[in-house]
């Protein structure tokens, strides 16, 4: 799995100019699964991701997590964070995992962040147009495996 983070004071994401999910102060979390993710990469990014210290403090020293803060995740799926773009000038996605294990391990991540956090959501799959205020700005990569 592969998940990029950026730390906001807002976001939202629109389908078909509707909009689906909406945050305050907290994370935007683009998700990508590979392949050969299994249950063990669900656990090592979700709490990864709900325990990074990345939120300042009253010494505005980055030291407090998304739980410290009460903030609120916006989870987007993303499959092109697995594009593989070493060769030629066209990605080659092979190492993304197929739908359906790919929504499932994806809504394991949501599952597993929204027992202690708010968590909202895109749509798995569609078109989605995401907007963000990057706070910081703070945007950080974490991978599993």
């Amino acid at each position: 799995m592969k998940a990029v983070i950026q730390r906001v004071s807002t976001a939202r994401v629109r389908v078909e100019g509707r909009t689906v999910g909406a945050i305050g102060e907290g994370l935007v979390v683009l998700l990508g699964v590979a392949r050969d993710d299994t249950v063990d990469q669900v656990t090592y990014i979700a709490d990864k991701i709900l325990n990074l210290r990345i939120f300042a403090d009253g010494n505005n020293r980055m030291n407090r997590s998304i739980l410290d803060v009460e903030g609120e995740i916006l989870l987007i799926s993303q499959f092109t964070l697995l594009g593989n773009t070493r060769k030629g000038r066209r990605p080659n996605f092979t190492a993304a995992a197929p739908g359906d294990l790919a929504e499932e391990l994806y809504l394991q991540v949501q599952n597993r962040m929204a027992r202690q956090v708010p968590v909202k959501t895109g749509i798995f799959g569609a078109m989605m147009e995401v907007s963000l205020s990057n706070d910081g700005p703070v945007t950080l990569i974490i991978e599993s495996a």
